[in-house]
């Protein structure tokens, strides 16, 4: 049998070292009389004869749609012999032999048609009550109400806001910021005039802030696995959603959640996809974001205010420290249900979408625009500029008529007729005109594609 891949490592790990569940905490093993009593046998129980007769009823009564059920009972399982079980079990009810690796047998999984319990939504509530009660409330009784395969949405191994979002952050001045080197990453936003940075370093650790920046409350989500920052508007119609990390991931993205509902967010699209909140029209505004050095981003922006360190919590936030191991490779924690070799899984994206052409996204290849400063093209009707300086950070632009031809990679942009545009984060200026900038934010190639399978990409390679 192969050996336990990182993810299915890391989950056991947690699950054991982290949560500190003991077997005092878990619920008495039911009666063996029912398929869905044997599934919490395997987790309440650490009696052999218990668990053998578990496994005995479920293949027994076997069903394929008790795939997804097994899989996420085996990632769960602390006794090695009961995962060794619940493998050979999958491997001779579907004939195939991808032995203890838990993503192949996801992958597998998920490029077959989708085939649940009735119950399973509820089945996932039981199952990750005894990791953090929160989680009951996501998934109890909402089968219907899923807009994205149940079975894709999977454990990230920490409890409900177990990596702390930072909310209202305390943020200096960059005169004071002597924690930064120029060269340190950092992802910048402007609002109304209102600068503000955010260093990789330390969003790496809490992988969201809520923020008001130019008088527009903000959620900052970061997805470290998929390589997005996406600042959203948290006000919709109104309505002020308060956002949190809600622990499970979708196609290796963090899924946020909302406290007043408990109902599971796509990250990327900004929108409802399990619970209440499901097919009310919510789609949350983003605005754009800016990956640069903190060196260039404080020369654009001398009065930037910038996150401190005296976050309320210990980490090490040195550059490069958090997911060290996981940013210096190719791997995926967690796999999806797709593999393109058209670009790296890691390498950056520009990730462009627009409301107004919902069937079109187009992912650009960072290293291409590094070699096209200055570069064209279009989303439906919205004709894009894209700028990219010598930092290598894009911005994006709506060029409306204007031809341009040139770039100096740094504030200021030639049209064809010779007049020099003026570059800020919101808008190009020329004297009384202005055009300006439209939404945008860069991902993993992998994670864009995972969430739009369709997308155009523009690569050199």
């Amino acid at each position: 049998m192969k050996k336990n891949t990182p993810a299915l490592t890391l989950i056991i790990t947690l699950f054991i070292a982290n949560l500190a569940i003991s077997p005092s905490t878990l619920a008495a093993p039911q009666s063996l009389d029912n398929i869905d009593a044997a599934f919490d046998t395997l987790l309440s129980s650490y009696s052999h004869d218990d668990i053998s007769q578990a496994i005995a009823t479920i293949e027994n009564g076997w069903q394929d749609r008790y795939i997804p059920q097994l899989l996420e009972t085996v990632g769960l399982t602390q006794q090695t012999s009961s995962s060794r079980k619940l493998f050979a079990l999958l491997s001779k009810k579907t004939g195939q032999k991808f032995g203890g690796n838990i993503n192949d047998w996801y992958f597998w999984l998920w490029n077959k048609p989708e085939k649940l319990s009735p119950g399973y939504a509820n089945f996932k509530a039981n199952l990750y009550k005894r990791i953090d009660p929160a989680f009951e409330t996501y998934f109890q009784q909402r089968q219907a109400s899923a807009r994205i395969r149940l079975d894709e949405i999977r454990w990230g191994g920490v409890r409900q806001d177990g990596i702390p979002p930072l909310r209202n952050p305390d943020m200096i001045a960059a005169k004071k910021a002597k924690y930064l080197d120029d060269d340190n990453v950092v992802f910048g936003i402007e609002v109304n005039g209102d600068a503000r940075a955010y260093p990789k370093r330390i969003l790496a650790w809490h992988e969201m802030f809520v923020d008001t920046i130019g008088g527009v409350e903000i959620a900052g989500v970061y997805c470290t696995l998929c390589g997005t920052i996406i600042p959203y508007k948290t006000s919709f119609n109104g309505v002020k959603h308060a956002l949190g990390t809600s622990g499970f991931l979708y196609r290796s993205n963090k899924l946020m959640y909302d406290k007043a509902t408990q109902s599971l967010w796509n990250t990327i699209k900004g929108e409802p996809v399990l619970g209440p909140l499901v097919d009310k029209g919510i789609a949350l505004e983003y605005v754009s974001v800016v990956t640069t050095t903190w060196g260039e981003w404080k020369r654009r922006h001398p009065k930037t205010k910038v996150l401190s360190l005296e976050t309320g919590h210990s980490r090490n936030y040195d550059e490069g420290a958090a997911y060290q191991n996981y940013f210096s490779t190719d791997r995926l924690m967690f796999n999806t249900p797709f593999q393109d070799e058209r670009l790296k899984n890691k390498q950056e994206v520009l990730a462009l979408r627009f409301a107004a052409s919902p069937r079109e996204q187009l992912a650009i290849d960072t290293a291409f625009l590094k070699k096209n400063p200055l570069y064209k093209n279009k989303i439906g009707q919205q004709k894009l500029l894209i700028l990219t300086d010598k930092s290598g950070a894009n911005r994006v632009y709506d060029p409306k008529e204007i031809n341009f031809v040139s770039y100096d990679q740094d504030s200021t942009v030639t049209d064809n007729k010779g007049n020099k545009w003026q570059l800020t984060e919101s808008e190009l200026r020329l004297k009384n005109k202005k055009l300006f900038s439209l939404p945008y934010h860069r991902a993993f190639w992998f994670g864009w594609h995972a969430t739009y399978p369709e997308t155009r990409l523009i690569t050199d390679k």
